[in-house]
């Protein structure tokens, strides 16, 4: 496979399927609000009534209003008959639920600095963030890279995930795989991190960049 000049630059696709600019209804920090706004929700959308409800449930009108209004805790059996009647997995009706979210604030200077495989190259990493037990199913790892003189060429790292790098000081030729980039401040590179990767000609030091890796939860 031939290689690509330093400096190669490949088009971006507008591929991306989620809007950066969206924005979700509120969410509830009640969970028996929640359930009762999803059981209203998709009862009117089957334009129904409470009696109805009843009716297909066995259930009060009584006890169908306190549910939709949050007043009681249903139980899994009353749920179950709710998700036959309405049609949808018991689940749908904890979408409105919101779980508490964690957020990692790290002041400048302040990140952790860790040992990686590349510190014995002589790339020294700070860990800006680190959040645990996230819900998205993905560990990510923002990490600010410096080298410097005694840093060594280290082409060959390779592991699961994918990685992001935004090149902010300096000037590298990073290779991926077969190919090599030119990096110089504001260049960005965006790779599969299974194929062997890293700093193959150390140009203009000292070089910092950001790389952030994404890959499943172990």
């Amino acid at each position: 496979m031939a290689k690509n000049e330093p400096g190669t630059k490949s088009p971006l696709k507008p591929l991306l399927v989620q809007d950066p600019h969206a924005v979700r209804e509120p969410r509830a920090n009640n969970l028996e609000m929640a359930i009762g706004h999803e059981v209203r929700t998709y009862r009117k959308k089957l334009g129904i009534t409470v009696t109805d409800m009843a009716v297909a449930t066995g259930m009060s009108v009584g006890m169908l209003s306190k549910i939709e209004n949050g007043n009681i805790s249903p139980s899994l059996t009353t749920l179950q008959a709710l998700s036959k009647a309405l049609g949808v997995p018991i689940t749908a009706f904890f979408r409105g639920f919101e779980e508490p979210k964690s957020a990692s604030f790290v002041k400048a200077g302040e990140g952790v600095n860790l040992e990686r495989r590349g510190t014995r190259a002589g790339h020294h990493y700070s860990l800006l963030g680190h959040i645990e037990n996230n819900s998205s199913g993905v560990t990510v790892e923002p990490y600010l890279i410096t080298l410097n003189a005694s840093s060594d060429v280290f082409p060959t790292f390779q592991h699961e995930g994918m990685e992001f790098l935004y090149m902010l000081e300096g000037e590298v030729i990073y290779r991926h795989g077969d190919s090599l980039y030119r990096m110089e401040p504001g260049d960005s590179l965006f790779f599969d991190a299974d194929a062997p990767h890293g700093p193959e000609e150390l140009v203009k030091l000292p070089a910092r960049y950001l790389s952030i890796i994404a890959y499943p939860h172990q």
